[in-house]
């Protein structure tokens, strides 16, 4: 028997309340970006560092289990389970957004799909007025970050980050997957998804031996042994502290205690694009009428905290199967007993996967110059019950798999904004789905997408009965009333403190240091000037990889 092992974060004990600690870098939150930050900044030995977690130690079995993100996506214990306001494009829905509470944050509970997104998506980066981050600088960046396994159990690079190609492992329904790509002349990718590439075929993984590859893994827990890193768990900051415009501190609560921490050199947000302009906001820095409306103190008025939130929006359609798939592995006792026996005898199977397999980013059309479809091709096919205060996701009780598609680049714009000026409440997350036409526009290239994939000859081999809703025969009004009835946010905050020029709505300059203060930074998703064509996981770890050699370059 092969034995899982675990780490905790909680390196030292908090301080007295009567004690003034000072560092040289205060990073606030241990998601993707913060251990990259954390592994970092102490590398050297010369700076101390602090790290700041809201949540707790990623030590838990359902999160360095792949498939168990199944029970991490409604746990409280690990997950901030926000919910959006009404959106008025989604018929007034309240959506559920799940963000990491925890040690290595959103990646320890994620579906660790690892894609890069398209090239010229940071060349739209580079051109929204951030010069160094087109696609020539960042490329090199995640080079150094990745340690691809290929299949055939070979290895590409030597990053901190495991970087997996599973396809081998993957359910045997792949291959009708693949032949409907084919047969549709829609470019394919062998080796894998996920390096900057358009074309569909194998998803990459964060995953390392069978377990979890989170941030945490990768980045945090090499720098635990460094004596000059810090790391305080079950620490909410509640707002940072200034002289004048210049950041010297924060607050944070733990255990029922307020504490003061100061920094003689930077502080760091790295709580994600939610929290991020949140804490901004509780600090003093964000839109006039919003901070005077809460009696928060203006440091630096910026009418762009919080605003140009975007985010994936997608929808599953399901079909009945002619052959077993997934849904019997892990809805049924004696498939979850074998892949359970399999899972801790070899680290391999159902367990050690995530059920998003295939897939990538395509063009809808021909006349298009570049991606903006991602696709997914899942095994399996389920339902969400509520039982008590609990939801569950659970398998069908028949053989099913789903197709799936979100548009790349969004154009709808939402906010967050805090409530009031209580740090423990949440800011209200407004989506603003479906607002503009181009949107609404590729909702209908999307599903149409989808019925020419599902009417090809391949997939009609494996589609045992006619769909619910099929995207091929409705009219493009039933497409779209469908897609504001059940679509959903495919977890990819972003852009709420967008790196531009403040004149052109931004929070942060090309360094990612805040416009406006000093000793100030954002490093996470919401410093994205534009939502990448993919998942976000992969750029917001390049991103804090980059934002170290800038900090440490001064």
């Amino acid at each position: 028997m092969i034995k899982i092992s675990y780490f905790h974060a909680t390196k030292l004990a908090t301080p007295r309340s009567d004690e003034l600690e000072i560092f040289d870098y205060i990073i606030v939150g241990a998601g993707s970006a913060g251990c990259v930050l954390a592994n970092r900044l102490s590398a050297s030995g010369e700076h101390r560092v602090l790290l700041l977690e809201a949540g707790g130690s990623d030590a838990r079995f359902w999160i360095k289990t792949p498939i168990g993100y199944g029970k991490t996506f409604f746990d409280e214990k690990v997950n901030w389970k926000f919910n959006s306001i009404p959106d008025k494009g989604l018929n007034n829905r309240e959506l559920y957004v799940p963000r990491g509470k925890v040690i290595g944050g959103s990646s320890s509970i994620n579906a660790m799909v690892y894609a890069r997104g398209a090239a010229s998506d940071f060349d739209d980066w580079r051109d929204a007025g951030n010069p160094g981050w087109g696609w020539d600088d960042v490329k090199p960046a995640f080079e150094a970050i990745e340690r691809n396994v290929k299949d055939d159990g070979s290895i590409e690079g030597n990053g901190p980050l495991t970087v997996s190609n599973r396809q081998k492992d993957y359910h045997p329904l792949k291959r009708y997957f693949s032949r409907a790509i084919q047969e549709l002349k829609l470019p394919a990718l062998t080796d894998a998804v996920g390096k900057g590439d358009e074309g569909l075929g194998p998803y990459l993984i964060n995953t390392r031996n069978g377990l979890r590859c989170s941030s945490s893994d990768a980045f945090l827990k090499p720098a635990l042994k460094r004596s000059n890193l810090k790391v305080i768990t079950q620490a909410q900051v509640t707002r940072l502290l200034f002289d004048g415009t210049k950041a010297i501190g924060l607050e944070y609560k733990k255990a029922g205690s307020l504490h003061k921490i100061e920094t003689n050199k930077e502080i760091i947000l790295s709580a994600g694009a939610i929290q991020s302009p949140q804490l901004l906001q509780l600090s003093g820095i964000g839109p006039e009428k919003l901070l005077k409306k809460h009696q928060i103190n203006i440091v630096k008025e910026n009418s762009a905290v919080g605003k140009n939130l975007q985010d994936h929006l997608g929808i599953n359609y399901y079909y009945r199967a002619t052959e077993q798939t997934l849904n019997w592995t892990l809805g049924t006792r004696i498939g979850q007993l074998m892949a359970g026996i399999r899972y801790i005898l070899t680290r391999t199977g159902p367990l050690s996967l995530s059920v998003n397999q295939m897939g990538g980013i395509v063009r809808s059309s021909t006349d298009l110059t570049r991606p903006d479809m991602q696709l997914y091709f899942n095994p399996l096919s389920y339902s969400t019950e509520i039982a008590g205060k609990r939801r569950l996701t659970k398998p069908d009780p028949w053989p099913g798999f789903i197709l799936s598609f979100n548009s790349c680049r969004p154009t709808s714009t939402g906010s967050i904004k805090i409530n009031s000026a209580d740090p423990f409440a949440a800011p209200d997350i407004d989506f603003n789905y479906l607002s503009t036409n181009q949107d609404r526009d590729d909702v209908i290239k999307g599903a149409r997408l989808i019925g020419r994939i599902q009417n090809s000859q391949a997939m009609q081999q494996l589609i045992a009965s006619e769909p619910v809703f099929d995207p091929s025969k409705e009219s493009d009004e039933a497409i779209l009333a469908d897609f504001r009835n059940r679509s959903g946010s495919v977890y990819h905050t972003s852009c709420t403190c967008r790196m531009a020029p403040e004149s052109a709505g931004g929070v942060l300059d090309p360094q990612l240091k805040v416009h406006g203060v000093e000793g100030l930074r954002v490093v996470d998703a919401s410093a994205f000037p534009n939502v990448t064509s993919a998942n976000t996981n992969a750029p917001t770890i390049m991103l804090a990889w980059r934002a170290a050699d800038m900090i440490l370059n001064g």
